[in-house]
């Protein structure tokens, strides 16, 4: 794994432009920025990112069969009650998962580490699984790129082939938070997906979502909801005026009802207890638990709720590093082994390890040039270069 200065397309925003990529820059920053990659062998890729991922889906989904019949897990995780019932249904039913997001720390050193799962609304879909695709094929026809150079990237490919399983010729209803670009361009490109997978589709806002008589999510024209896709995560949800109707409802969600477990960052001290020692796996314990001490005064502080990096704390040595502010942290905390990411050329790196439709299947890598990964990060694309 290395870090590899290049050229920029130079027609890199005319394309932005036609495939509607419009949160290619944030606040006046790069958001997308190829003046570099970084470079993997497909052994690295093969042996340390996609077959750690399958270990951890699987390990995850243990871990979910596990928590169903522990009211302690569940209680750990601050999963409301009323709901406990519903989430258990929806996994031993089968209800089928889209995709999913493992943040990991790598250096192409030693073995991935898993910061955290970004198991029900993972973003930058789009950027990884079309936009860094087209710069591959542009740099290596623009002979930016060797000619030989690849990518480990079939996230396109496996969405549309899980909205194929998941639709089953049902209208796909995509609701989600339109205000901020990077939502509103990731519900469009998995919507495209859909459409590619031969769906058809509405977009509908979270407050145009009505309740008919017996239960029943219906839209704006009183007609049945049967799938939704909500990039609006389920602590959230189930906190809304409407939660309390979300059980006894016959849509299907996706992500389903079952991913609320998995996306929390209690799911970190679970999995170590599970599987101490575990390669991928750093230390983890609930803030409180007498175990925390083994970290002294060196660790990462993280809400069981969270996304971007809000309200983490990196404490090294007693002394704050990194903390970026945000809110949440209401229903606790977990504390982390501390593991620094990489630095290249002075930017931190973290790995984003895609699992989608059943299968490990792509990377994206975020860098910033403070410890903790924000929404601000910027997105770098990759290659398998030998």
């Amino acid at each position: 794994m290395r870090r590899v200065a290049c050229e920029e397309r130079a027609n890199w925003q005319d394309v932005a432009r036609e495939t509607g990529f419009e949160f290619h820059t944030l606040e006046g920053e790069r958001y997308w920025d190829e003046r570099a990659y970084y470079a993997f062998t497909l052994e690295e890729i093969e042996r340390d990112i996609e077959a750690p991922t399958a270990e951890l889906e699987a390990m995850c989904r243990e871990l979910v069969s596990r928590a169903i019949e522990d009211d302690r897990m569940m209680k750990l995780l601050q999963i409301p009650r009323p709901f406990w019932n519903w989430i258990a249904a929806s996994f031993k039913r089968g209800d089928l998962s889209l995709y999913g997001r493992f943040d990991l720390r790598y250096d192409g050193k030693g073995s991935a580490k898993l910061l955290e799962y970004n198991a029900d609304t993972p973003t930058s879909a789009f950027e990884t699984g079309a936009f860094q695709w087209r710069w591959l094929q542009d740099g290596i026809a623009q002979n930016l790129l060797p000619a030989d150079a690849d990518q480990y990237n079939s996230l396109h490919e496996r969405l549309i082939e899980g909205w194929k399983v998941i639709g089953k010729d049902r209208k796909l209803y995509l609701a989600g938070v339109r205000d901020t670009a990077e939502d509103s361009g990731t519900l469009a490109y998995i919507e495209d997906c859909a459409q590619q997978a031969g769906l058809q589709t509405a977009r509908i806002e979270m407050d145009g979502i009505g309740k008919a008589s017996g239960g029943r999510f219906v839209d704006l024209e009183n007609k049945p909801i049967e799938l939704l896709f909500k990039l609006y995560p389920w602590e959230w949800m189930m906190r809304e005026a409407f939660g309390a109707s979300l059980p006894g409802a016959p849509t299907q969600f996706v992500e389903p009802p079952w991913k609320a477990i998995l996306s929390n960052k209690g799911i970190l001290p679970l999995l170590w207890a599970m599987f101490p020692g575990h390669p991928n796996l750093l230390p983890a314990y609930f803030e409180g638990d007498e175990k925390t001490a083994e970290f002294g005064t060196s660790y990462a502080r993280k809400p069981l709720f969270s996304r971007e990096g809000a309200n983490v704390d990196l404490v090294i040595d007693g002394k704050p590093v990194d903390r970026d502010d945000g809110p949440y942290g209401a229903e606790g905390f977990i504390r982390q082994a501390i593991a620094p990411l990489p630095q290249f050329d002075g930017n931190h790196a973290v790995i984003g390890s895609w699992f989608a439709a059943g299968e490990p299947c792509g990377l994206n890598v975020r860098e910033d040039v403070t410890p903790i990964t924000k929404n601000s990060s910027r997105f770098l694309p990759h290659a398998i270069i030998g």
